[in-house]
């Protein structure tokens, strides 16, 4: 080929009759497209946040306060408040693990806390170890210019913080809200689950993990925002109802520290103004994290679905639906994968038909490999000439399998997301959200599976050109792979798994007894 493209080929004199022309008009097309380019590059850079630290305005200081503590409960929570601190949130609703009786808690080790407060350079605010007075439920505090009143409620999760600032001044003032945040640096990652920092800014979510914070700073701006940080079930998400707030989430020490600062609210003369601070300390559910987006943007967000979120999404629906049904989550798995094998039966009965064909293709195959042994291009092209004429081809058996690979990473998903699946019970399982302790689940699975594989496999053949048994050499090990990784996988999805075999041994053995 090479020899016609030399520089006297007849190409080669085309292309230089032609590149005058056409070169003009991709010179063009290729500035524009450069010019676009760095157009681009430069919006990006110029409107993306900036990941530097940046010079903190509130003071960051994690001191001991020594503001006098008091408890608040409702049905949901129940927590600390120590001035300008919240901290010892407890979840009133979810045990530690299904072994214990005490309650999960967050901002509940030394220096961990949620710290509300206002700087000002026009006036005395409160800080960390202000008194406060206590008036009706209400905490006051005054100064000859300003006078502070604070209301702590709680919905569901969310503690709502409000501030009613009046200027007792014959002048305007100025006040400043800030949120800090901090978090003892003993944190794991979580496996396939994002954990970390969370920062929900100019209408975009960015998970920040324990090891990124543990390198460099980061900052952001935004208007509308929300920040905080999350574990596998539970997470921690403040928001200052101000605007122009810039965030910042850095390591310091044996602490991981978060805060917000926003502009400067204006107070005009013997007015006042109201400020409110919200507070999330829960778990990440769905249902829980939609009341909470009514007062803090993003929230919803957080729930990491995965990439496979459409189908781990309505799959947690489906669960958790199924056990409102019938009050068990292991039951609620087997009633699920039931409904999905039978959503599929159509392609996995047309994959089964075509693997039954290959069965009885085999001596034919055998013949076409005797005949052609020594043509290698020749039995190729023949074999594929057998395979088109039964309408088969020796990958459609793994079909099935193929078809459920985003079921799978999806309710995998799922399971390790799931706050009720955490203390699930089923049978000898106590959780179903870790794996089987006494791996009976995962020799099962394995069992079944290879069972499934054997009905479905073609006869073996002694050629080794043979696609089909080159194809059933390599998956033969596939039982024995998957009952090891399996064993350290949540028990949920090992329970899926193996049902699903099951309903896959029964479907193969309908359609043997129901197709010639």
């Amino acid at each position: 080929m090479v020899q016609y493209m030399d520089n006297q080929s007849g190409f080669n004199q085309w292309r230089q009759m032609n590149v005058t022309k056409k070169q003009s008009k991709f010179s063009g097309f290729f500035w524009w497209l450069v010019l676009f380019l760095f157009a681009w590059w430069i919006m990006g850079a110029w409107f993306k946040p900036q990941n530097t630290e940046i010079k903190e305005v509130a003071p960051i200081s994690v001191e001991q306060s020594k503001a006098t503590k008091r408890n608040l409960v409702n049905e949901d929570v129940s927590f600390d408040v120590q001035g300008l601190r919240i901290s010892n949130v407890s979840l009133n609703k979810h045990k530690k693990d299904s072994k214990s009786e005490e309650h999960v808690s967050l901002l509940d080790k030394e220096n961990n806390f949620v710290e509300i407060g206002y700087v000002s350079s026009d006036i005395v605010v409160p800080n960390i170890n202000t008194h406060w007075e206590m008036k009706s439920g209400e905490m006051h505090w005054d100064n000859p210019s300003v006078h502070f009143a604070r209301k702590i409620s709680v919905n569901g999760y969310v503690i709502n913080v409000t501030d009613i600032i009046k200027n007792k001044t014959n002048h305007e003032i100025n006040v400043a809200p800030y949120v800090l945040m901090t978090q003892s640096a003993n944190d794991k990652s979580s496996v396939a689950v994002e954990t970390g920092g969370v920062v929900y800014a100019n209408s975009d979510l960015d998970y920040i993990s324990w090891n990124k914070l543990n390198n460099k700073s980061f900052a952001y701006s935004s208007v509308n925002a929300s920040f905080g940080f999350a574990e596998q079930y539970w997470e921690t998400i403040a928001s200052v109802d101000a605007k122009d707030q810039t965030i910042s989430m850095k390591k310091s020490g044996d602490l991981y520290l978060a805060n917000t600062n926003a502009a400067p609210v204006k107070i005009a003369p013997k007015s006042q103004s109201e400020i409110n601070t919200y507070m999330f300390a829960g778990p990440r559910q769905s249902d829980v994290l939609n009341v909470a987006s009514h007062n803090i943007p993003g929230i919803s967000k957080t729930m990491d679905y995965g990439w496979f979120w459409f189908f781990a999404q309505p799959m947690l629906w489906m669960i958790n639906w199924l056990y409102a049904l019938v009050g068990n989550y292991g039951i609620a798995i087997i009633l699920m994968t039931l409904i999905l094998r039978l959503l599929i039966w159509p392609l996995t009965r047309k994959s089964y038909v075509s693997t039954m064909a290959m069965q009885r293709m085999q001596p034919e195959l055998q013949r076409v490999q005797k005949l052609y042994a020594n043509d290698k291009a020749r039995l190729q092209m023949e074999m594929m000439k057998v395979y088109q004429t039964h309408k088969t081809s020796p990958m459609s058996g793994c079909l099935p399998m193929l078809i459920q690979i985003p079921i799978f990473f999806a309710l995998y998903k799922a399971l390790i997301i799931s706050v009720p699946m955490r203390s699930a019970h089923f049978l000898w399982i106590s959780d179903l959200a870790v794996m089987d302790p006494y791996f009976i689940l995962p020799i099962l699975m394995g069992a079944t599976m290879w069972v499934q594989q054997y009905l479905q496999s073609p006869k073996q053949t002694s050629n080794t050109n043979d696609i089909a048994a080159s194809t059933q050499r390599a998956m033969k090990w596939m039982p024995l792979l998957f009952t090891v990784m399996f064993a350290w996988m949540p028990a949920g999805l090992v329970l899926y798994w193996t049902v699903s075999n099951v309903f896959g041994i029964l479907q193969m053995y309908i359609i043997k007894k129901t197709i010639k």
